[in-house]
């Protein structure tokens, strides 16, 4: 089977709610339709009941198994309001919260955190920040973890890879970059990868010295103490990690011997352009991103996607919270 036909199968038997803050949105309501008729998890679009049932009449999307929450009319509206009250810790007032919450953002995720729903896909019309600042303040990351980061999951026939960071940290230190290698590694399990994590530089084994080759074997030694049953090596030449005939010249001791899978970029910029080579010179497809590292999942969709991407980063999310 295909990624997402073994995505489906995972998480059909645990029938998770999802929560879709852009119900007007065209793309979403034709995600979420399909999604509820194909009975994979139940959608919980935000939106004014009357106006996300005409928008799909429009469209001709089925409402049928969909729940649809508007914020300015929900009864659990004021325990929404006090849970967020005392999540922000004095930095909301009630009357401040009350205006926060007609946000879909903060909304959506606020029931996510309330355990009302089980993950949550936006960015169809928001901005990452929009997705990304409520899932932080409310949600937060997970214990032990400072910081979340966004993998893409590239595919191509059974071929499957994990690259990170490529949406979300500018700049990672060396603490950065192994939180990142060890959340990486759990995210790539969650769709079958058996994660062999390559540190990625323009140096193999200390080919060349520098503060930036220096930061990825610093990051190294702190994954492996975070995770000291990681398979994991660096730094990497990409070519060193990915051919075998070259990590026998340059790198013949590493455990790595060119059959890495999850792949950790020095910086952002590195990132961001190796997701994008591999996908219009490679024809790999890049789902995601996945953000990873919170205490519950929540995606970011980009505002090109595709009804097809917004069903597929739904099943992803479902499957990360299975996973919980």
């Amino acid at each position: 089977m295909g990624l997402f036909e073994q995505l489906t199968e995972k998480v059909k038997r645990n029938n998770k709610r999802i929560v879709f803050p852009e119900g007007l949105d065209e793309r979403v309501l034709t995600a979420a339709g399909r999604l509820a008729e194909d009975g994979v998890l139940t959608p919980v679009v935000i939106g004014n009941k009357q106006e996300v049932e005409k928008k799909a009449a429009d469209h001709h999307i089925q409402t049928d198994g969909l729940e649809i929450v508007d914020p300015a009319n929900d009864e659990g509206f004021q325990e929404m309001v006090d849970a967020f009250v005392e999540r922000r810790k004095g930095k909301a007032t009630e009357e401040g919260a009350k205006k926060i919450l007609l946000d879909e953002n903060y909304f959506g995720t606020m029931l996510v955190y309330l355990n009302k729903a089980d993950g949550l896909v936006s960015g169809a019309a928001h901005s990452t920040a929009d997705t990304v600042r409520p899932a932080l303040q409310i949600i937060k990351t997970k214990d032990g973890v400072q910081k979340t980061s966004g993998v893409f999951i590239m595919v191509k026939g059974e071929e499957k890879y994990v690259f990170a960071d490529c949406a979300i940290n500018i700049t990672p230190d060396s603490n950065d970059l192994a939180e990142i290698a060890v959340e990486s590694a759990k995210t790539g399990s969650l769709f079958d990868v058996d994660p062999r994590v390559a540190m990625l530089s323009f140096s193999t084994a200390g080919s060349a010295k520098s503060p930036e080759t220096e930061k990825v074997t610093d990051a190294l030694s702190l994954a492996k103490e975070k995770d000291p049953s990681l398979v994991i090596d660096g730094e990497f030449q990409f070519d060193a990690a990915f051919v075998p005939s070259v990590a026998e010249k340059k790198a013949p001791d590493s455990v790595i011997q060119g059959d890495a899978n999850v792949f950790v970029f020095p910086s952002l910029e590195a990132g961001n352009i190796g997701y994008k080579i591999a996908q219009r010179l490679g024809g790999f497809e890049a789902v995601g991103p996945v953000l990873q590292g919170l205490n519950k999942p929540v995606n970011d969709l980009s505002r090109g996607c595709s009804a097809e991407d917004v069903y597929n980063l739904a099943l992803i999310t479902a499957a990360q919270a299975t996973a919980e």
